[in-house]
């Protein structure tokens, strides 16, 4: 089951209400104020009317009992109501969005070490299929809650204000959401109903912009738009098996076309950004566009922000010694380029020459995390480069000594001077300069990546069986989301993801990991105990050996794994593993498949 990582818990109306003030003083300074659009809050509180009305109606039918495919067909009719308003929920009311659709396990609250009842369509997913009697009551139970949070919508959509500027920015994440989370089956891991539901994504989105066009771009994007999402929905008509849906030529042929067209229907519309960082540049036509991704929307803040002239001078850093105790190790000793920044080894060596805990994660596409470490102690790479230098058995560096050396070379205070204006270096600056180096290591120029921008010559056919596999039948895009394939969710990128997968000590899987990830840092939370961050299968190719403790030395090992179930598939007991334990039956040519697509995935 998949475990979506915690929104933060707000009061709902204070939230909702901050955000449009902040917005709107904004729009006040630097962009014309739209009025609200009340006929599209109107067209939302009607699909809530009667999201409403089809939850009391699965009430009654559970109430007496009735067929299991009756309640299941009944259920289906409610999620496909939510997915036409959930392009406005999920911007608009993010808070109630998480406990309507997210994951049906518990909310975690880091500051506070504690969980929260998980409730929503999913923990229903559950109970629905299969159904069974003796959970009728608890069924009714939260079927009022998703009631209330239906409520919660109706009132909140009478006090807000909606502009033009909100509505389409909400409606572009929609279409990128339905591009991962949705192509995925994130949100029913368990029905397999999500390419069914695709229609009414779609649906919303079409009617929204129809809403909120005018004569600028009815005969021009707007037209070209629907005839995509028609085409799109025609083919979803026809197949809706996930097996057998053909991704990788559903996403370039129809919902990359969707997002490209929507900039061309907001230049047509004079429709202005809305003043907030993302992850996902504003002027990306698709996921896979070259530069489509800000790594500043992963800085700890401005002063922080990328440059190529801090890279450059992170990248010289990172090869000098100089950041160590004795000047006998650099940040490359660990992280070989080669290597996509691993070190080939299945834990890396400390200065003594002893193993240390753990596999040396890839640097490559660490800047779009928010998580440093396998164990995620760290926020950020700037954080992390801390850590790794004072850490007395990887490097043993004294940050204030360093920094002494730093500023007694004229080269390197020239070049700090240079980008920082300041007459000496201080630590936070050090920290910057390397973690801008690893955030220029995101190329982006993969087989895949140009596959995805059109040229249908950069993979083979068995990496395509492979994609279709990987997405659909192995269900690897719930964990690692297209098109970081990371754990950092989309569309929006405000949270990567841990995962409890029951991890042997090696690919035999005859002996259970006992390390505790995450968990160490949240001991009294069970959910994060055996927790480890989500990485980037982006050049996994080239980081042999596998997993947080390098035990699985080939990809093989590794797909076998999860093949089988993870750790609860070979009998260890992991009460909170959030990988299914569900055997893939994935057969040897379909294993060799999806192998040959993470190939794809290398950068050149």
């Amino acid at each position: 089951m998949k475990k979506l990582s915690k929104y933060p818990i707000l009061l709902l109306l204070y939230s909702a209400t901050a955000l449009f003030v902040l917005s709107y003083c904004k729009r006040e300074k630097q962009q014309p104020v739209y009025e609200d659009l009340g006929s599209v809050k109107n067209r939302i509180t009607t699909i809530n009317t009667d999201f409403e009305k089809q939850i009391n109606e699965l009430k009654n039918l559970v109430s007496k009992d009735s067929d299991e495919k009756l309640l299941q067909k009944k259920f289906e009719s409610i999620r496909k109501t939510y997915k036409k308003m959930e392009w406005a929920i999920e911007y608009l009311l993010p808070h109630s969005a998480r406990f309507i659709n997210g994951p049906a396990l518990p909310e975690i609250e880091m500051d506070e070490h504690t969980e929260i009842e998980p409730e929503g369509l999913q923990v229903l997913e559950e109970m629905l299929y299969p159904y069974q009697k003796e959970n009728k009551d608890e069924i009714n139970r939260m079927l009022s809650k998703l009631i209330n949070k239906s409520n919660t919508i109706k009132t909140n959509f009478q006090v807000i204000t909606v502009s033009k500027d909100q509505v389409f920015d909400a409606l572009r994440q929609e279409a990128f959401r339905i591009s991962s989370l949705g192509i995925s089956g994130f949100d029913t891991p368990i029905s397999g109903i999500f390419l069914k539901e695709i229609p009414s994504s779609l649906e919303g989105i079409k009617e929204t912009l129809e809403q909120i066009s005018t004569d600028r771009s009815k005969d021009k994007a707007l037209k070209s738009i629907i005839t995509e999402i028609n085409a799109a929905t025609e083919v979803l008509k026809k197949n809706t098996d996930k097996n057998t849906f053909d991704y990788i030529s559903f996403i370039p042929d129809h919902l990359n076309k969707i997002t490209d067209l929507m900039l061309d229907f907001k230049n047509q519309e004079k429709i202005p950004d809305v003043e907030v960082t993302t992850a996902l540049n504003k002027n990306a036509a698709t996921f896979f566009s070259k530069n489509a991704f800000n790594p500043n929307a992963f800085t700890p803040g401005k002063e922080y922000a990328f440059s190529e002239e801090k890279a450059t001078l992170g990248h010289q850093l990172f090869n000098d010694p100089i950041l160590s105790n004795n000047n006998n190790r650099s940040c490359a000793t660990c992280h070989i380029p080669e290597k996509a920044f691993t070190d080939g080894l299945a834990k890396s060596m400390s200065l003594e020459n002893s193993e240390l805990a753990r596999n040396a994660p890839s640097l490559n596409y660490a800047g779009f995390q928010h998580g440093q470490f396998w164990d995620m102690r760290k926020d950020d790479l700037e954080g992390q480069s801390s850590d790794v230098i004072s850490n007395k058995e990887e490097m043993h560096g004294d940050l204030n000594v360093i920094l002494a050396k730093i500023n007694q070379d004229r080269n390197y205070q020239a070049a700090f001077k240079k980008i920082y204006h300041s007459q000496k270096t201080e630590v936070w600056q050090l920290q910057n300069v390397l973690a801008s180096y690893i955030r220029s290591l995101a190329k982006f120029n993969s087989n895949f990546d140009e596959y995805m921008r059109g040229n249908k010559s950069a993979m083979s056919e068995n990496q395509k069986r492979g994609f279709n596999l990987f997405v659909g039948k192995a269900q690897c895009a719930i964990c690692h989301f297209i098109p970081l394939f990371n754990g950092t969710v989309p569309p929006t990128f405000k949270k990567t993801e841990q995962e409890v997968l029951g991890t042997a000590t090696n690919g035999e899987n005859k002996t259970f990991d006992n390390d505790l990830g995450r968990g160490k840092f949240h001991e009294t939370v069970a959910s994060l105990q055996h927790s480890f961050k989500t990485p980037t299968l982006r050049n996994i190719n080239k980081t042999a050996p596998y997993m947080h403790n390098g035990g699985y030395k080939t990809l093989k090992e590794v797909m076998n794994f999860y093949n089988k179930g993870g750790g609860k598939g070979f009998g260890f007991k992991v009460e909170n593993q959030t990988l299914s334990d569900a055997p893939l039956q994935l057969t040897e040519p379909e294993i060799n498949n999806i192998i040959e697509f993470m190939r794809a995935l290398d950068d050149r």
